[in-house]
């Protein structure tokens, strides 16, 4: 590589040229001295000159040209800035520009030819030297200038890169499910550590109420058995359901029960545990209830086709709705079984079916053969309806229906072998469903037409492609035949020739 001879020097509070005074056939051999020069301003400022600094004029300048060079992209500001200051060369003679991003690169020499773009190690030394010593290189600015901007700065880049969309706001979804699952696994404990406390005292109650959340309601309303009277048949019933048979039979089982007493200090303990489970039970309910309504908001036709709870946990492993949406549908179907994956790869066994959708219904209601199949269709089904939920302007369960009603189709197929709703069929029906999209229905009509069209004229081109295939093996095989043949008579001929001549 030759000599560098600019540096192009992007800062928070503009755009740098520098020249590069140190030139030789290779300037990597002079590497280390640029390091260590890189920490000493008068030894450093011997090395590189400043052509031309050339200042935002705010700070929504700046954002703009940080957004550009994040995503590589050459700003009108920065071009210009190119032009006024660097000195046009020839394709003999090309100018060697050293910049800090190397996707800028590119997009440099895609605007100015004669210009070689470098973001090598000799190139990052004099940048990060030339941002060591910013403040005395730059004499316009002054102590605490650049560091005011890069914070200004830093915090616009930030706050623009945070979208943040109504629709779009999955990122509540992913919470609200993680905290839906970690909340069933601690009630499910909190009760049964409720169940065996309270049962010391009134064992014969885990027997005839087995719901949880009834039972620990009960504990906190009744608290000593022996406060039961039959007045108390009101209240009880109330909390059960208003079944009186089975408050009855709660108060005469008080009566007769083997359990201990019970101090007043313990009793406290109890009833304030039982709260408490209690309370989050009913604020388990509640979140169910928003978790719905979100999902129904941000993911309609995912949450119609496989549930509300499953649809959620599929965003919340892949990441986002967005990220669900690039999912092809092989990776839906395994999400949440990647150990079982890995583990069968490894061992050379069989890989799993279903991870997440295996909590769908459709699975349940397969027969044991058909569960394969159908979760592989599930699957495929799950990733239309994420990308029409991600990619969608207004939401609409319209295409949810539809899928939900073919997956249906599908497994009474399998049961019956009844012919399932076409693809073509479901999306005029979608469509129909869906209302106004801005196409007629004549319209929606020929598109279906011309993509059953396109089907049929695919496969009539794979058999003609395979029967050509047929041909040209035939071809090959007459013809190594007859080179057989033609190779085994010259071989003979020479012996017949012999034994001729010996005659």
């Amino acid at each position: 590589m030759g000599g560098l001879d600019y540096l192009l020097f992007e800062e928070a509070t503009g755009y740098a040229i520098f020249k590069v005074l140190i030139q030789q056939d290779d300037v990597s051999a002079r590497s280390k001295e640029v390091q260590e020069a890189a920490n000493d301003l008068g030894r450093f400022s011997k090395m590189i000159e400043l052509v031309s600094f050339a200042p935002f004029k705010g700070a929504a300048q700046a954002l703009e040209n940080a957004n550009d060079i994040s995503e590589g992209l050459v700003s009108d500001y920065l071009k210009s800035v190119l032009e006024l200051n660097i000195p046009k060369g020839s394709e003999k003679k090309k100018i060697s520009l050293g910049v800090s991003d190397k996707n800028l690169g590119p997009s440099i020499k895609e605007n100015f030819p004669f210009i070689d773009c470098f973001s090598n190690e000799i190139a990052q030394d004099f940048l990060r030297g030339i941002r060591n010593h910013g403040v005395k290189l730059f004499k316009d600015l002054q102590d605490g200038d650049i560091e005011r901007a890069q914070l200004g700065l830093g915090h616009a880049f930030s706050r623009a890169k945070v979208k943040f969309s109504v629709q779009k706001n999955d990122n509540h979804i992913i919470q609200a499910i993680s905290l839906l699952d970690q909340l069933d696994k601690d009630i499910n404990t909190f009760s049964m550590r409720v169940k065996e406390w309270y049962g010391w005292h009134f064992p014969e109650l885990a027997k005839i109420v087995p719901d949880n959340y009834i039972f620990a309601k009960l504990a906190l309303n009744i608290q000593d058995k022996s406060s039961l009277t039959d007045d108390s048949l009101h209240d009880i019933a109330a909390i059960v359901n208003e079944d009186s048979g089975l408050a009855e039979r709660i108060i005469s089982n008080a009566k007769i029960s083997m359990g201990q007493d019970i101090s007043e200090i313990d009793m406290l303990n109890v009833s304030t545990f039982a709260k408490r489970v209690v309370s989050l039970t009913e604020y388990r309910q509640s979140l169910y209830k928003y978790l719905t309504e979100k999902m129904n908001t941000v993911a309609p036709n995912l949450s119609t086709l496989i549930g509300e709870v499953v649809g959620a946990r599929l965003i919340s492993h892949a990441g986002s709705l967005t990220n669900l949406s690039k999912q092809a549908a092989s990776t839906v179907q395994i999400l949440g079984a990647e150990k079982a994956l890995f583990r069968a790869l490894k061992t050379k066994g069989n890989t799993p079916k279903y991870g997440l959708i295996y909590h769908s219904s459709f699975i349940g209601k397969a027969a044991t053969k058909n569960k394969g199949r159908i979760s592989r269709y599930l699957a495929n089904k799950c990733s239309i309806a994420s990308r029409i939920d991600n990619y969608s302007d207004e939401p609409s369960n319209a295409f949810g229906e539809i899928l939900k009603k073919q997956v249906e189709e599908r497994l009474n197929f399998y049961n019956t072998g009844a012919p399932p709703m076409k693809n073509s069929d479901a999306i005029k029906q979608a469509l129909e469903l869906q209302g106004d999209l801005g196409l007629d229905n004549d319209e929606d009509v020929s598109m279906a037409d011309e993509t059953t069209i396109i089907e049929d004229g695919e496969g009539k081109k794979k058999k003609k492609d395979k029967k050509d295939k047929k041909d040209k093996k035939d071809k090959k095989d007459k013809k190594d035949k007859k080179e057989k043949k033609r190779k085994a008579e010259s071989d003979e001929s020479p012996k017949k020739k012999k034994k001729k001549s010996k005659d």
